[in-house]
């Protein structure tokens, strides 16, 4: 096989390109999808791959901004929770071999997590079921920074804390990284190995992955490896690393080359066989029978009328997204180092290029029946303040340039009609239906419900109100103290790593925070007593006045 290694870019030509005339390796078109990295900004690796044999790998941007060292397909990155297939195909593979049950209670092996009403399996950790509050959040709000170190034996004790779940488990999916790092002191109470060190055993030696690990040691040195950026506030960008140790939700350092031996054995299977490909690609059921968009340590859904399975990442400010279309035999793998990346539109924008003459439908999706223009759509009869109860969330409906959008987790997603009382927001996998009269909002994300939103009324907050919450809270479940002061006839929320932000009245005794949404409770007396923090990932954490 001829190879052509030109600053940074492998192209192969010879007996594969004759394989690949289904493929478009166009490399002009491609390289435009990166166009806005150069000898100035971090940026990103790529890899296309067809059944696990490279066909186009590039660099693009600088690996290092400090010392000028450009990006090339060589460049190891974390990828985040890429890395989540790894740790399910480890678990799987105990699974196969007798070792542990996916049915097993998570207590068999961890028995001091706290007894809950409902039992957590293995598999509802695999498939983002079980309920359990995502502990990067938690150590966050218990006061860790992402520069500070924390080890198993921390996230360990932060998560056996937890007095409560999120839901009960198998009733809902939601996203949490605690089930995967869980998976990871399964392996090595299990095996006696920890999960860097069994996967290297079974999973990366074996495919000739010499590079690829997981990295559970922020001081070991590792050639070539990337640093990592998030864009400044005063414009630039700022080094944005992470000091954590943890491994299983994430944790992995690897390059677009070694990607493509992942791959590759999602085609010949060479380790664990054809058992262990089919179970992490067996998409999940909730109690009530739905059918998920996840199956284990991995997403499965259609991209332009074409199976997709695919999984991005995104720790401090690495990103990462390995996609494939199985029946096509093709996949790309983008490795980037800075933390707007944006790795899912990036290699969409590339399987634009290489797979235009296979896909069925267009980029844009196809416009549901009954879908009416924006302009047949009054906005003003949506806006307004919703909330979900169980999911202790506000969203709100607004109109920005004569259009409704949704403000929700922080930014403003601009919607696009769909149908009667129906809309999708622009550029993202997120479906909104009103129903009763428009009181209740439904929301989707990538197929997965949400929430079902009431309408309700803004409450109004005294300066009394204001006096009433002001002073000191601590969580046991956190093991950290908070303060709410005044300030302007305000209250301003306080905490160590998550900073200080104001209070906004959403409901009686709810306020939102740039931390998460606050519902406070009061005693027989009528004072406060405390609140309960819900923010991304978790729900109803305690805190004591």
């Amino acid at each position: 096989m001829k190879t052509n290694l030109l600053v940074g870019t492998l192209l192969v030509a010879g007996p594969l390109a004759a394989q690949s005339k289904p493929f478009a390796i166009d490399p002009a078109r491609i390289d435009a999808v990166f166009k806005d990295y150069g000898p100035k900004t971090p940026g990103c690796a790529l890899g296309v791959y067809n059944k696990g044999k490279i066909l186009y790998a590039k660099g693009y941007g600088m690996a290092d901004l400090n010392l000028g060292v450009p990006i090339t397909p060589t460049t190891v990155f974390d990828i985040g929770s890429t890395s989540k297939q790894f740790a399910s195909a480890s678990i799987v593979l105990l699974a196969n071999e007798g070792k542990l049950s996916l049915s097993d209670d998570v207590r068999k092996y961890i028995p001091e997590l706290p007894t809950y009403e409902k039992t957590i399996t293995i598999d509802h950790m695999l498939r983002h079921t079980s309920g359990l509050r995502d502990y990067n959040g938690l150590l966050y709000l218990a006061g860790h920074y992402f520069e500070d170190y924390t080890d198993d034996d921390d996230a360990l004790a932060v998560i056996v804390k937890q007095r409560n779940l999120n839901f009960e488990p198998g009733s809902r999916w939601d996203y949490s990284n605690t089930g995967f790092f869980l998976l990871s002191v399964i392996v090595k109470r299990v095996t006696g190995k920890t999960l860097a060190d069994f996967a290297k055993e079974r999973l990366l030696t074996p495919l000739g992955m010499t590079v690829t690990h997981f990295r559970v040691d922020h001081t070991a040195l590792l050639p070539h490896r990337a640093t990592a950026y998030s864009p400044g506030p005063k414009g630039g960008y700022v080094i944005d690393m992470s000091d954590w140790d943890q491994a299983g939700d994430g944790a992995i350092n690897t390059n677009v080359l070694e990607l493509a031996r992942w791959d590759a054995n999602f085609y010949d299977a060479k380790v664990g066989g054809r058992e262990l490909i089919d179970r992490m690609q067996q998409r999940g059921t909730l109690n009530n029978g739905d059918s998920l968009g996840y199956a284990r340590g991995l997403f499965i859904d259609k991209y332009r009328g074409l199976r997709r399975v695919h999984h991005g990442g995104a720790w401090a400010g690495y990103r990462a997204m390995l996609m494939r279309f199985p029946a096509q035999g093709l996949a790309i793998g983008l490795t980037c180092n800075v933390g707007n990346a944006g790795t899912a539109l990036r290699a969409e924008g590339v399987a634009d290029v290489v797979l235009a003459s296979a896909f069925t439908e267009g980029k844009d999706r196809p416009k549901p029946a009954g879908a009416v223009s924006a302009g047949a759509v009054d906005p003003a009869q949506y806006v307004g303040l919703y909330f979900d109860e169980s999911i202790q969330t506000p969203v709100e409906v607004v109109v920005e340039k004569g259009k409704a959008a949704l403000k929700l987790m922080g930014g403003v997603m601009p919607l696009v009609p769909a149908g009667a009382d129906k809309f999708t927001a622009e550029g993202r996998s997120v479906a909104v239906e009103f129903t009763e009269g428009r009181q209740v909002m439904a929301i989707k994300l990538a197929a997965e419900q949400m929430g079902s939103f009431h309408r309700v009324a803004r409450a109004s907050v005294t300066d009394a109100d204001w006096k009433a919450i002001a002073g000191s809270y601590t969580s046991p479940e956190l093991g950290t103290t908070w303060t709410i002061r005044l300030d302007g006839g305000k209250a301003m929320l306080k905490g160590r790593a998550v900073g200080e932000s104001a209070l906004e009245g959403v409901i009686k005794d709810g306020y939102q925070s740039g931390t998460g949404f606050l519902m406070f409770t009061r005693g027989a007396d009528g004072r406060i007593t405390g609140f309960d923090l819900s923010a991304s990932r978790m729900k109803r954490i305690r805190f004591d006045r």
